[in-house]
C-alpha cells in the first residue's frame, strides 16, 4: 500500500486553494445580499397637493392646467407646485387620485392627463338647488421615466381651492 506524503509546498498550496474557494463563496453571498438590499431601497415617490388657499378658482374661457399650490407631501420631489405637473422620476406603475369641491352654481370638469392624453375625469353639472359639488376619480398608470401627469380644468369650470378640498395625489406602486 502506498502512502501519500505531502510535501510542505504542495500542502500549503492546497490549503490556500481551499481558503480562496471559501473567500469566493463569501464574496458571492455578499454580492447577493447587496442586490437584495438595493431592491428593498428602490425609489420612493409619493405626493399630495391641494389647490391652495385661493377660494374659487375659475371659471376660465379655455381649458386650463390646474396648479395645486399647497404641497402636503412630496417624497421624491416629482411634483412641481409652480407648474402643477408631476414628472415620473422612474419607469413603473403609479396610482393617481383627483378630488374636487366647488359651489353648485357652475359645473366642474377636471381631466387627468398623461403627457397630452386624457386618462380619466371627474365632472359635476351645474345645479339650481345644490350648494356644493364634490367628485373624484382614481387610476393606475404605467409611466416611463420623464412622463408628465397633470390635471386640466375644463373651460367655464371652477373648483374651490381652500381647506384641502381639491387635491391631486399619486405614488409609485411598483418600479420597472
Amino acid at each position: 500500500m502506498t502512502q501519500f506524503v505531502c510535501n510542505p509546498n504542495t500542502c500549503e498550496m492546497h490549503a490556500m486553494k481551499e481558503k480562496l474557494a471559501a473567500l469566493e463563496t463569501r464574496l458571492k453571498d455578499c454580492e447577493k445580499e447587496i442586490v437584495e438590499m438595493k431592491n428593498k431601497e428602490r425609489t420612493k415617490v409619493i405626493f399630495s397637493a391641494e389647490a391652495g388657499a385661493r377660494g374659487a378658482i375659475g371659471p376660465f374661457n379655455t381649458e386650463t392646467t390646474l396648479i395645486y399650490e399647497r404641497v402636503i407631501t412630496n417624497l421624491g420631489n416629482a411634483y412641481n407646485h409652480s407648474t402643477g405637473v408631476f414628472t415620473a422620476p422612474v419607469s413603473g406603475f403609479y396610482y393617481f387620485t383627483i378630488f374636487h369641491h366647488s359651489g353648485g352654481h357652475r359645473g366642474t370638469e377636471l381631466f387627468l392627463h398623461r403627457n397630452s392624453e386624457r386618462i380619466v375625469m371627474t365632472q359635476d353639472h351645474p345645479a339650481v338647488h345644490e350648494t356644493a359639488h364634490n367628485g373624484g376619480n382614481a387610476v393606475f398608470q404605467q409611466l416611463q421615466q420623464g412622463d408628465r401627469v397633470y390635471v386640466r380644468m375644463g373651460a367655464n369650470s371652477h373648483v374651490y381651492g381652500s381647506n384641502y378640498h381639491t387635491t391631486f395625489s399619486g405614488f409609485l406602486v411598483s418600479q420597472m
